[in-house]
């Protein structure tokens, strides 16, 4: 494998085919074709098996990986600087993004599984294509592609959770209504108005369950999203102020402030 390889597709079977730096550099996608593995991701352990697929972002923290012995995968590692250089919307990614950090595993049918699997090849296709006149701008469009594929995917699969989660407990559907709505709701109330019960009560199911407030339920989440629009480039701090509702861009940066301990500028500074 070439060092500045941007994109790599390979057959698996061992953690040894593996890129060294994989999870630092790479955003990495598996499609599980037998067997299972097992990995410690972001501190808790998960199996995937035949059919599912894997996604692990470039940065998150993966290890203790354990293949059984029949194991066989598909794997595409796409290098970070070329995915987020290739975003085709910063906004349409979040929900993408942040559920692939809580749920690694996606259970796509069969027609998304063919799909995937088309994609995977079509990428590796154009990025072999060196010699081709419009090299960088048409692998940044099948870059596009294959994100936006990807996110119908993972789209579908939120919608499938959310579903399953109507009938959850009144925590469960709390948290399901925060990772939905806290891009522009950020008040307890407006949560506890759509569970039907006062602030208060939300706050002691919160606490019950997990020992946090569910105002810092609602920060958790927000801040989560403000990194990731703030590492895209893309958008201005205007911008990203009017997407999640602030009435100005100075509410905006003392709200990123209390969050972050620094403001949105500064922020971006840190990161270059």
């Amino acid at each position: 494998m070439a060092v500045n390889q941007k994109v790599m597709l390979c057959k698996t079977v061992s953690a040894s085919q593996f890129p060294e730096d994989f999870n630092i550099r790479f955003h990495t996608h598996i499609y599980c074709q037998s067997g299972s593995l097992k990995f410690v991701f972001n501190g808790r352990q998960y199996q995937s098996k035949r059919g599912e697929f894997i996604f692990w972002l470039a940065g998150i923290n993966v290890s203790d990986l354990f293949f059984s012995k029949t194991f066989k995968a598909t794997i595409l590692f796409v290098d970070s600087d070329l995915l987020t250089a290739s975003l085709p919307s910063a906004t349409a990614s979040i929900d993408s993004i942040i559920h692939s950090k809580e749920y690694p595993i996606l259970h796509p049918d069969k027609k998304d599984k063919e799909k995937i699997l088309k994609n995977f090849k079509l990428l590796y296709e154009m990025s072999q294509e060196t010699g081709h006149r419009f090299y960088e701008e048409a692998l940044k469009l099948q870059m596009q592609i294959f994100l936006l594929e990807m996110w119908h995917i993972f789209e579908d699969e939120l919608d499938r959770r959310k579903r399953s989660l109507q009938s959850g407990t009144l925590y469960e559907q709390f948290i399901q209504l925060v990772q939905e709505h806290c891009m522009t709701q950020r008040e307890v109330g407006f949560y506890s108005d759509k569970l039907n019960i006062t602030p208060k009560y939300l706050n002691y199911i919160c606490k019950v369950n997990t020992a946090i407030t569910a105002s810092e339920w609602i920060q958790r989440n927000a801040k989560e999203r403000i990194i990731i629009l703030l590492q895209n480039k893309n958008l201005n701090i205007s911008e990203i102020a009017d997407e999640m509702d602030f009435s100005s861009r100075s509410f905006f940066t003392r709200y990123v402030k209390k969050l972050l301990g620094v403001t949105p500028k500064e922020y971006r500074e840190r990161i270059g």
